[in-house]
């Protein structure tokens, strides 16, 4: 893989109204230091300021990484949507099915599409409210259906939670759904690994690329050498980037869980992406690729 010279780690939001103190940004250069926050503005950033950043603002030659899952379940079912006839072939027309039910949300909200009458059949709303269609016969257990890449990460002893879940505090189905109407906006502007060839350095787009990436993977192999996963302090940070050969962030004191989230992320996806091992999961095959995706980082 070749080298990149700007890693850019997003932890991202799929809650209602328009700003959002759960987003946060960090960027680390690829010729070494600790990783630095992006400031937020007052009331902390969009989603739109967070696509208009990476459509008109972004540094050449960065790897983005989001905090989001980048498609939904199909390997196990051989369908996004079994049953429905509108059910996408791949993950970029899954993409544009979620914006175009969703053209009228404001703020890249995706409310549209998890009350569509067909569509949120399939998803888990409530603790006491789940569509007739969440527990399919091949759901590999009772919190829902995976992707391959998420099956990867439980090998890795991470706790996924199926993108077809909207509840919990661990539930990632929101944000990915808001994630996927920003992937299909930024088409055209930015690759998106692994449906897009990696672009050469000196592409027109600057040589960027776009990648999902667990947060959870990140602290837990950083934890693995620095002995703790809830990083709530800068010392406790700065101990979990030292794991990662990371110079240490230059402050003190309490840290919130997203800043610490994105600041550990991008100084692991510098030294990951030097891998080879990263980019070749075993279980990445062309048809997965195009439908479900991948987690960067996930073997």
């Amino acid at each position: 893989m070749r080298k990149f010279d700007h890693f850019l780690a997003i932890d991202w939001s799929g809650a209602k109204g328009e700003r959002h103190k759960g987003i946060a940004l960090a960027l680390a250069d690829g010729k070494g230091g600790p990783p630095v926050l992006v400031e937020p503005p007052r009331g902390g950033f969009s989603r739109i300021e967070v696509f208009e950043l990476l459509r008109d603002e972004l540094p050449v030659n960065t790897l983005v990484g989001v905090d989001l899952g980048i498609s939904l379940p199909f390997n196990d079912c051989g369908a996004f949507f079994p049953g429905w006839d509108r059910s996408p072939t791949h993950a970029k027309k899954l993409w544009a099915l979620i914006d175009e039910i969703c053209a009228d949300d404001p703020h890249l909200g995706a409310h549209s599409f998890v009350e569509h009458v067909e569509a949120r059949r399939y998803f888990r709303h409530g603790r006491d409210d789940e569509g007739d269609r969440f527990h399919l016969p091949q759901a590999i257990s009772r919190e829902g259906r995976f992707r391959e890449a998420e099956i990867a990460q439980w090998r890795q002893k991470c706790r996924p939670v199926s993108n077809f879940n909207l509840v919990g505090a661990a539930q990632v189905g929101k944000s990915s759904l808001t994630g996927m109407r920003m992937l299909h906006q930024l088409r055209g502007h930015l690759a998106v690994w692994p449906m897009d060839p990696v672009p050469k350095r000196r592409a027109k787009s600057g040589g960027s690329m776009l990648v999902e990436i667990y947060t959870g993977l990140a602290s837990r192999e950083a934890a693995n050498r620095a002995g703790r996963t809830k990083l709530l302090t800068y010392a406790d940070l700065n101990m979990a980037l030292e794991a990662l050969d990371c110079p240490p962030v230059d402050r003190y004191g309490e840290v919130d869980d997203h800043s610490s989230d994105a600041l550990l992320t991008a100084a692991w996806m510098r030294k990951a992406a030097s891998e080879d091992d990263r980019w070749e999961p075993r279980c990445l095959t062309a048809q997965i690729a195009w439908t479900e995706g991948w987690t960067f980082g996930a073997f």
